[in-house]
């Protein structure tokens, strides 16, 4: 009798233990519904972005590393958001959403820049404990690079590339 029960019971534990699991990894994609809330009051879903390579870039105002990576992430988006690319800055939710406008507006910033006042955006993707992080999301949705410390531009500008006709690395 015991037998016949300690199979089911030890199904049941390792079902849970599996599920614990999957639910602690990292996703290898945020959910495609992830709602960015950006300083001008639009708003973008990774869904709309769908078939174009995203970078999401997580900062705050007073990291210096994130502040020494400005100019390169600028460059990047000048050259290459005309064929196609997009990238979203997301200010950290302890960031005043004033201290970031003001800043946005003094670096002269072009791309999107999006407020995560409730933390929903950090969330989506996996909870973003240091920053600068980066985030480089493949035309499919999936994630292709994920990246702590200040990006290092070159690697990511080789996988943007793939996905880019009319640049250096995808002729």
């Amino acid at each position: 009798m015991k037998r016949r029960l300690a199979l089911p019971v030890i199904l049941a534990v390792a079902a849970a233990i599996a599920v614990t699991v999957a639910l602690l990894l990292p996703s290898s994609a945020p959910p495609s519904e992830t709602e960015f809330t950006l300083l001008d009051g639009r708003k973008l879903t990774l869904q709309s972005l769908r078939g174009r390579p995203v970078l999401v870039s997580f900062w705050a105002t007073t990291c210096s590393p994130c502040v020494a990576e400005l100019p390169e992430l600028i460059r990047l988006y000048q050259e290459w958001q005309r064929l196609g690319f997009e990238l979203i800055a997301v200010a950290m939710p302890y960031d005043p959403p004033t201290r970031v406008l003001e800043f946005v507006q003094r670096h002269g910033v072009p791309y999107p820049v999006a407020l995560d006042i409730d933390g929903k955006i950090t969330s989506a993707f996996g909870g973003v404990p240091y920053i600068p992080a980066a985030f480089l999301i493949a035309p499919n949705g999936s994630i292709e690079l994920s990246y702590t410390g200040r990006l290092d531009i070159v690697k990511a500008r080789r996988i943007i590339s793939k996905y880019l006709p009319g640049t250096p690395s995808a002729s």
